[in-house]
């Protein structure tokens, strides 16, 4: 199933629903992220993207209840139904072995190197008596083999395979028990360009014969733009932007959203420099009055320095928004191409 025809399946249910998420540190001005909403539908694959520091990774742990020791959090945060929030350590614990899984950005670093990956990958049904061993074996097996990886592998210690061999046994470890959600936190950054694109057609053909609801998580937007059907812009710890990926990266509504299309280096892009986002992400130290990207932005007038923009729907979009008070007058430039 392609991307076109994933976006036109009818969504029956919301599998990831945030909605005004705000979670605070001890010794921060504003909160980490402050006011966040997120949906991920049903078989329905959702990028959020931006720069190192929005609020990316932690906006996909706290699907998990992985949030930092010491933070505070309120709003909503369901998985499959279920408030997050709300849950003691027991129930995340099944939520994260039974409902959603993840799958991070350093595979060596969620695998125990001194077992065997066959054990790695068997261990939380057994031990959760979802199946005996002989079951959770095969279970494995498929999975490898779904994967495009041999049977000797179960054998096999984490340091006798790849890195991009590595990031397979993790996806086959987060599908183990069949999850509703998948989360993954840029899981192709340590990976040449090759098995980069090996593992994102990987996740692109197991989503879809699976049916799980994927949140991808990257700063890579050409990425973001092969794999996803929707796409939520973050800055400093706020969604600016969502809508439909080829809408967003033809046509983007925010100028954060277009200044990151710009900033990506294209084949067919002209000669000269790469074009730059100056500044960087606001100091979770400093207090903010109005629009967070207002410092950096070159259409920013006083209006956004002073206020805060609300999140608005974008006109003949299907369920799209950006939270920016220029966006009904500007013409931005797109450029991400979906493949």
């Amino acid at each position: 199933m392609n991307t076109a025809q994933r976006s036109q399946t009818p969504q029956k249910s919301q599998t990831l629903h945030i909605r005004g998420l705000r979670v605070s540190l001890p010794g921060t001005a504003r909160p980490v992220l402050d006011g966040v909403d997120l949906e991920v539908g049903a078989g329905q694959t959702v990028a959020l993207v931006g720069e190192s520091g929005s609020g990316k990774t932690l906006t996909s742990r706290a699907a998990l209840g992985m949030l930092p020791a010491g933070a505070t959090a309120s709003g909503v945060v369901e998985v499959d139904g279920q408030d997050v929030l709300t849950m003691d350590a027991r129930a995340l614990r099944r939520l994260r072995t039974t409902t959603a899984a993840m799958i991070f950005q350093d595979p060596r670093a969620g695998i125990n190197p001194v077992r065997r990956v066959g054990d790695f990958l068997t261990e939380a049904l057994r031990t959760n008596g979802a199946a005996d061993k002989r079951t959770a074996r095969k279970r494995a097996l498929a999975l490898l083999d779904a994967v495009g990886l041999p049977e000797r592998v179960l054998r096999q210690y984490p340091h006798e395979l790849s890195g991009g061999m590595l990031q397979r046994v993790m996806i086959a470890a987060s599908l183990m028990a069949d999850p509703v959600l998948l989360l993954a936190d840029e899981p192709t950054t340590a990976l040449d360009v090759t098995t980069q694109a090996e593992i994102i057609a990987l996740l692109r053909d197991l989503q879809s014969r699976f049916g799980t609801a994927l949140l991808f998580v990257t700063h890579d937007l050409e990425l973001a733009a092969v794999i996803a059907d929707r796409v939520a812009v973050m800055y400093a710890g706020r969604i600016v932007e969502t809508g439909p990926a080829e809408q967003v990266f033809a046509d983007p509504k925010h100028p954060y959203t277009a200044a990151l299309l710009a900033a990506t280096p294209r084949l067919d892009a002209p000669a000269g420099r790469l074009a730059v986002i100056p500044g960087r992400v606001p100091d979770l130290r400093t207090e903010i009055a109005g629009c967070a990207f207002a410092g950096r932005c070159a259409h920013a007038v006083d209006a956004c320095g002073q206020e805060r923009p609300e999140t608005a729907a974008v006109p003949d979009r299907s369920q799209a928004t950006v939270a920016c008070w220029r966006s009904s007058t500007l013409t931005l430039q797109g450029g991400a191409s979906r493949g």
